[in-house]
């Protein structure tokens, strides 16, 4: 029989009625050495493919994408890759001159802790009942991957956004104020001092839901986080850890498709009303639309 050569972009793991998308990348391409050390201005992480198998993707995109070549399985004839990386396209370098951030003031916050908060053993173990509260302690460890909006931080890589780290924001909350633009990815576990210093700048750009939705805390010593509060902990009534009135988790977390996208107006900035996982490499517009706010 024939193989359907259907891109499946990602598989739904449901815990504890939450639709948690994994699709990671390997964690090799952070250095987990330096994300502690408290940048000059800029963030810098790099996605080395150099010396991975990997095979072009046939998706429709003004980006390259490729998986790896055995990192597949096959569901009813579809093939699922687990991985995907992007590319500038040559045939693109036009289309790309009207996507490509030249605002030094504009900068992407990476969301360090919220990739910890999803690695195993750790948080939705605990969520799911699987562990107890030793599992609100997890290692600072970073993966670029789709809960954090890895593939957005891949591509706003690739089109020149400057990044920060929450590491960066949480030592120096200050230093937001040297940017015009401050762009979130799926920015959900913060550290108050985090999300004071978001919620006060005057320009954010709240890109996917579901962002400052719960309150941790940092050990730099042990090089750890922890969950304070939120994601009905520590009382099943607590949703968002910070009483947020503008958290936007329901419904827009789980609207994947985005294809009715549009951003919407709060006291400090704007807001997209879906996880735009996929819409960020299928439709250049709603890349277009990020740059010019």
């Amino acid at each position: 029989m024939a193989i359907n050569y259907k891109i499946i972009i990602i598989t739904i793991v449901v815990i504890i009625g939450l639709s948690v998308f994994y699709l990671q990348y390997d964690k090799s391409n952070i250095d987990n050495k330096k994300i502690f050390e408290h940048s000059e201005k800029f963030f810098n992480f790099k996605i080395e493919t150099e010396n991975m198998n990997l095979i072009e993707l046939p998706i429709d995109s003004i980006f390259k994408i490729s998986g790896l070549r055995d990192g597949y399985t096959i569901d009813n004839d579809d093939i699922i890759f687990s991985k995907f990386f992007f590319e500038l396209d040559d045939e693109n370098l036009l289309q790309y001159d009207e996507l490509i951030n030249t605002d030094e003031k504009t900068v992407v916050i990476f969301p360090l802790f919220t990739a910890a908060a999803y690695n195993e053993p750790g948080f939705y173990n605990y969520f799911a009942g699987d562990c107890n509260e030793t599992c609100l302690t997890v290692p600072l460890v970073a993966f670029l991957r789709t809960e954090i909006g890895g593939n957005g931080a891949n591509i706003l890589q690739l089109l020149n956004y400057n990044f920060l780290s929450d590491i960066d924001i949480d030592k120096n909350p200050e230093i937001l104020n040297d940017f015009d633009k401050v762009i979130l990815l799926h920015n959900e576990y913060v550290t108050k001092k985090q999300f004071d210093a978001i919620t006060s700048h005057p320009n954010v750009i709240y890109l996917y839901p579901n962002a400052l939705y719960a309150e941790i805390e940092i050990n730099y010593e042990q090089k750890t986080i922890t969950l304070i509060r939120g994601h009905n902990f520590p009382e099943k009534q607590i949703n968002n850890g910070f009483d947020w009135k503008f958290d936007n988790t329901h419904p827009y977390e789980y609207d994947r498709e985005c294809n009715d996208w549009q951003f919407y107006e709060i006291d400090n900035g704007v807001m997209l009303n879906c996880f735009p996982e996929e819409q960020l490499y299928k439709d250049p517009s709603l890349l277009k639309t990020l740059k010019e706010l």
